[in-house]
């Protein structure tokens, strides 16, 4: 048999009577730490939710102004490259039209400008015919004059003669009158091709302007 050992039971250890357990640290520490944190906490929690209720009051009208933003747009911004391109496209577009104007204004102007040379040319005729006019007019009565005067002489005698000299008279008188009148209306055509002349000219500068300021605008 083995021994067995033998514990009194009445006799306590020591050890086990004067060893008593620590207290947790926690416990042990003042709790004015945790109140500070919690207080701390607190704070952040109201400045959270008054920066809430500020971005909610910043943000409430947002529906609406994209709604609005959607259909008008407003201080609408366009890159260089993308003005490039519209103004290159505008230029291929409107380039030969306008090419084709230019043409047709040349030909114009020089149909005016040959329309004024042939204008200035029937002018100077005009001018020559009524400078010749009066001497060619003179001469023309001066032989009828003398006609009339032969021939009612050989037909009348002195009698006859006296008569021819007054029929003289009166067909001079009467061709002073048609020579007048040819004269003024002569004269009329001239001051008439003049005026058109002078506003031909004035056509042709303010056509010149107006296509020299679209080529300048081109």
């Amino acid at each position: 048999m083995e021994p067995r050992l033998q514990v009194n039971k009445t006799t306590p250890n020591p050890d086990f009577i004067s060893y008593q357990p620590s207290q947790p640290r926690h416990q042990r520490e003042p709790p004015g730490a945790e109140v500070g944190c919690v207080s701390s906490l607190r704070t952040s929690l109201s400045f959270l939710e008054s920066s809430v209720t500020t971005l909610g009051t910043g943000v409430q009208d947002f529906p609406r102004l994209t709604s609005v933003l959607k259909t008008v747009r407003h201080y609408e911004l366009i890159p260089q490259p993308t003005l490039a391109a519209a103004e290159a496209s505008l230029r291929d577009e409107i380039g030969p039209f306008v090419a084709l104007l230019l043409d047709r204004a040349d030909k114009h102007l020089e149909r005016q400008a040959r329309r004024i040379e042939t204008l200035k040319a029937r002018a100077e005729l005009n001018a020559g015919r009524l400078s010749r006019y009066p001497v060619e007019g003179e001469g023309m009565k001066q032989q009828l004059g003398g006609g009339g005067g032969r021939a009612m002489g050989k037909g009348m005698g002195k009698v006859g003669g006296s008569g021819s000299r007054a029929g003289g008279g009166k067909s001079r008188q009467t061709l002073d009158g048609g020579a007048g009148l040819r004269a003024k209306v002569v004269r009329q055509r001239k001051e008439a091709l003049q005026y058109s002349v002078e506003r031909l000219e004035l056509e042709v500068l303010q056509k010149e302007r107006e296509l020299r300021v679209r080529v300048e605008q081109a």
